[in-house]
């Protein structure tokens, strides 16, 4: 009688005992199982890659890519903003930005302050 003893990921070992045909049956599907089962955890990995690159900029996003680029270095206005996001190709009015720049002067990733009558927005 042949034995063959398996031991899966989770740890757990499985024992097999039987004809040498059984047993190369069982191992024969517990390797096909295997295989089938990494290919989907392939497949599912490269579905969330693709859902990743898919995903849109949003306005926070490139407001803040500005400000690793430097762009906040000195105080702007949502004018300036809304210029640096279109030469960039991205379309945002005034009214967009001023809500998006705001929230993130309340979590602290820009300042504000009153400069002549205007907010402006720095580092």
């Amino acid at each position: 009688m042949a034995k063959a003893t398996i031991k899966t990921k989770s740890g757990a070992v499985i024992s097999v005992e039987g004809t040498e045909a059984e047993v190369a049956n069982v191992l024969e599907q517990f390797e096909t199982a295997n295989t089938v089962n990494k290919a989907k955890e392939v497949k599912k990995k490269m579905v969330t890659e693709q859902k990743i690159e898919r995903k849109r900029t949003n306005a926070v996003d490139l407001v803040l890519v500005l400000k690793e680029e430097g762009f906040f270095n000195k105080p702007r206005g949502l004018g300036e903003v809304s210029a640096a996001l279109e030469e960039k190709g991205f379309m945002y009015p005034v009214t967009t930005l001023s809500g998006t720049v705001l929230g993130l002067v309340q979590r602290k990733f820009l300042s504000r302050k009153k400069k002549e009558g205007k907010w402006v927005y720095g580092k």
